[in-house]
C-alpha cells in the first residue's frame, strides 16, 4: 500500500494541511488523514498542492493529428463547423488502426500531463475505408484500449452509434461509411468492444454514445440504453444552430426539448455541448441530473457559440469539460475559456463564482464532479472508496509562490503557463512524474512517424 503526504490538499471538506493519503494495491484511496504525522515510508510531496484529478469527459482522439490544419478560409471566403467537418472526413479516410492507436496514445499523454486522470473516448471510426468491417468488428476500439493500457489513463470507452446521414433518414455515404452501423451491426461491435475493455484494469468502463439526433432515429434511442445498462450515455446535442434548425423542422421541437420529452434523461446522460438552449431547456437539463459536457476550446475554435453557464449553474446544473477535437489539450485552458466566454457575453468578471468559492475553485470543483459523473467513475474527490485519481501542482512555481487555498487554483487556471502540473496518478498509477509522462519519449517518437505518414499524403 502506497502512502502520500501533502503539506496542503483539497479534501471534500475544503483545504487542509498535513494530509496523509493511502492507496490500496488496486488503486483505490483507502484513507485520508488531516493534520497527520508523516511516516518514514511516505512519499512526501514537498511544495506540492494535492488535488483530485478531473476526468476529460469528451474526446475524439484521432483529431489531434489534424490540429492546426483547418485554420484557412474556404473558397467562398467563410468557414464554419460544416466546412471543418468536410476536411475532417477527408483526414480520417487515411487512418489505419495502427495510426489510430498511436494518435490516441499521444493524445492521452498530453491529457495526463495537463492534469486529467481519465478520458471518455467518444469513438466513431469503426470500419475500414468504404465501410467494410475489420476481421474484428471492434478493431479500432481495441486500439483505443491498447493506447490506454500503454499510457495508464483511466478509460471510459464510448462506442458511437451512427445510423443515418440526417434526420431525413438518408443512408450514410462516402466518408461516413467508416462509422455507419445499423442496430444489428452495432450490437456485435459493442459486445466485442465490451470484452476488450473488460481486459483493462478495474477502473476502465464502457458506455454508449448515440451520436446525435441527426444520426440516430428516435426508434433506436430506446435500444441504446439497453446495451449498456450499467454505463453512461453520451450524445452530441444542440452544438450548432444549423443542427437546431434541422431538428425543429423534422421533429417540431428543439433538440434538447425533444430529448427531455422523449428519453429518460437522468444522471446517466451526458449532453455534449448543449450550446444552444432556451431558458426552459437549460433549466430542464439542470433539473434532470444529466451532465452538460462542455468543450470550450473546441467550441471556440469551431465558432459554435457560448453556453449559458451562469443560468445553468444558478439552476443547479452539473457540468464537466472535455477536449473534443484535441486542437489544444489543456485542462486549465478549458476552464479558463469557459469563464472568459461568460465574461465576454455578459461584460462582467467572475461570472462562474459563488459567495464562498473563487472562480477557479468553483470551476475546478464543478469539473471534478461533472467529469466523474459523466464517465460513471468513482473519482473527483480525495475520499476513501474513490479511485486514486490525483493531481499535484508545483507550489514552487513562481506563478503559485505565496498564494494559498483558492488563490492557487485561480493562478493556475488564469495566469500560469506550462509546467505547473508536477504529478498525476490515475487509479493509483503514477503516470506523470515531474511534469513528464513516464512513457512520453517512446510514444512521441511513434506519433511523429505517424504524422509524417498521414500529413504528407493530404
Amino acid at each position: 500500500m502506497n502512502a502520500l503526504f501533502a503539506d496542503v490538499a483539497l479534501t471534500p471538506d475544503g483545504w487542509a494541511d498535513n494530509v496523509r493519503l493511502t492507496i490500496t494495491p488496486d488503486g483505490m484511496i483507502r484513507s485520508t488523514e488531516i493534520n497527520a504525522t508523516r511516516h518514514g515510508g511516505d512519499e512526501h510531496l514537498a511544495n506540492g498542492i494535492l488535488l483530485p484529478a478531473p476526468a476529460n469527459l469528451h474526446s475524439h482522439a484521432f483529431q489531434l493529428a489534424m490540429a492546426g490544419m483547418t485554420e484557412g478560409r474556404g473558397p467562398d471566403g467563410r468557414d464554419n463547423f460544416w466546412t471543418w467537418r468536410r476536411l475532417m472526413y477527408r483526414f480520417l479516410e487515411r487512418l489505419t488502426p495502427e495510426h489510430i492507436e498511436a494518435i490516441a496514445a499521444q493524445a492521452q499523454v498530453l491529457m495526463l500531463e495537463a492534469g486529467y486522470a481519465a478520458v471518455g473516448e467518444f469513438h466513431y471510426v469503426h470500419h475500414q475505408s468504404g465501410g467494410e468491417a475489420y476481421d474484428d468488428p471492434a478493431e479500432t476500439s481495441s486500439r483505443i484500449a491498447a493506447a490506454a493500457s500503454t499510457t495508464g489513463i483511466g478509460l471510459t470507452h464510448l462506442p458511437v452509434l451512427y445510423m443515418q446521414a440526417g434526420t431525413d433518414g438518408a443512408c450514410v455515404v462516402d466518408w461516413q461509411l467508416r462509422f455507419g452501423c445499423d442496430l444489428e451491426r452495432f450490437d456485435a461491435l459493442f459486445q466485442r468492444a465490451k470484452a476488450t475493455i473488460a481486459a483493462l484494469p478495474g477502473d476502465a468502463a464502457i458506455g454508449i454514445a448515440p451520436h446525435s439526433l441527426r444520426a440516430v432515429p428516435p426508434a433506436a434511442l430506446a435500444h441504446v440504453g439497453e446495451l449498456a445498462p450499467d454505463g453512461p450515455i453520451h450524445i452530441h446535442i444542440a452544438e450548432q444552430t444549423g443542427e437546431v434548425d434541422e431538428i425543429v423542422e423534422r421533429y417540431g421541437a428543439r433538440p434538447v426539448a425533444w430529448l427531455l420529452a422523449n428519453a429518460q434523461v437522468d444522471a446517466r446522460w451526458c449532453l455534449v455541448h448543449a450550446t444552444h438552449m432556451t431558458s426552459e431547456e437549460t433549466a430542464g437539463v439542470a433539473h434532470s441530473g444529466a451532465v452538460a459536457g462542455l468543450c470550450p476550446i473546441t467550441e471556440a475554435n469551431l465558432g459554435d457559440g457560448i453556453f449559458n453557464g451562469a443560468k445553468y449553474c444558478a439552476d443547479g446544473g452539473v457540468f464537466g469539460v472535455g477536449t473534443d477535437s484535441n486542437v489544444c489539450i489543456s485542462l486549465a485552458g478549458e476552464m479558463r475559456t469557459l469563464e472568459y466566454s461568460q465574461r465576454l457575453r455578459d461584460r462582467a468578471r467572475s461570472v462562474l463564482a459563488s459567495a464562498d468559492r473563487s472562480t477557479g475553485r468553483f470551476l475546478f470543483d464543478a469539473v471534478c464532479k461533472g467529469g466523474a459523473r459523466a464517465l460513471w467513475r468513482q473519482s473527483g474527490v480525495l475520499a476513501p472508496g474513490h479511485w486514486a485519481d490525483l493531481l499535484v501542482l508545483d507550489g514552487a512555481k513562481t506563478e503559485l509562490v505565496g498564494l494559498a487555498r483558492d488563490a492557487v487554483l485561480d493562478a493556475w487556471i488564469f495566469s500560469a503557463g506550462q509546467g505547473v502540473v508536477r504529478h498525476v496518478w490515475s487509479a493509483g498509477r503514477h503516470v506523470v512524474r515531474d511534469g513528464r509522462h513516464v512513457e512520453r519519449d517512446a510514444i512521441a517518437a511513434n506519433y511523429r512517424h505517424v504524422l509524417r505518414d498521414i500529413r504528407t499524403s493530404l
